[in-house]
């Protein structure tokens, strides 16, 4: 059975030196590992691999001061965990590695560091092989086409000779405003 390596008593957590570093190093090569894992045929920044890196220390550190309650901790990481989500779009897989790289240090805060490394194990086995196999994409030829235009264009015909020169066919998904108001965005599906 996967235990705990710490130990509960009352409504105490009681950790000891060598348990509280044991902890942290199993967070940092955990962290690492997700980490190479995100890097895999992938484009990403240097800051976001240094945060998915380090993600597993904070969080746990976050659940061993609130005393192992894991409903406190997953609130607490829950609320840090926003600040990514504000401050920077990300895509789906950088989203999925945050999850990831909290579900770790969550794991590991609450003292399960066996079945944290089952875990990683597992879910970076799954990560390589979907990436490898090109798992979810599309064979199909469409993509998407956006225009950024002055708002007096004619987006309806101004286009209509080109696409049809350069596609074999297309259709208008979307035309929304941006830069306040001045600019318009026409959104394209062409094959």
């Amino acid at each position: 059975m996967i235990t705990s390596i710490l130990s509960n008593t009352t409504n105490t957590l009681s950790i000891s030196i060598p348990i509280l570093l044991a902890t942290i190093i199993a967070a940092l090569v955990a962290g690492w590992i997700i980490a190479i894992i995100h890097m895999y045929r992938n484009t990403y920044s240097k800051n976001f691999i240094f945060t998915v890196a380090l993600l597993p220390v904070l969080v746990s550190a976050v659940v061993m001061v609130v005393n192992g309650n894991l409903g406190a901790g997953i609130t607490v990481a829950g609320a840090f965990s926003l600040v990514r989500f504000r401050s920077a779009p990300g895509n789906a897989r950088e989203i999925a590695t945050i999850f990831f790289s909290m579900a770790t240090g969550l794991a590991i805060g609450m003292g399960y560091i066996v079945y944290t490394f089952i875990f990683v194990a597992d879910i970076s086995m799954a990560m390589i092989a979907y990436t490898k196999f090109n798992f979810g994409e599309s064979d199909s030829m469409k993509k998407q086409l956006k225009i950024t235009m002055p708002e007096y264009t004619n987006y309806n015909l101004d286009f209509n000779e080109t696409l049809d020169e350069f596609t074999d066919s297309y259709k208008l998904e979307q035309v929304k405003t941006t830069n306040l108001g001045s600019l318009l965005e026409a959104t394209f599906t062409i094959i």
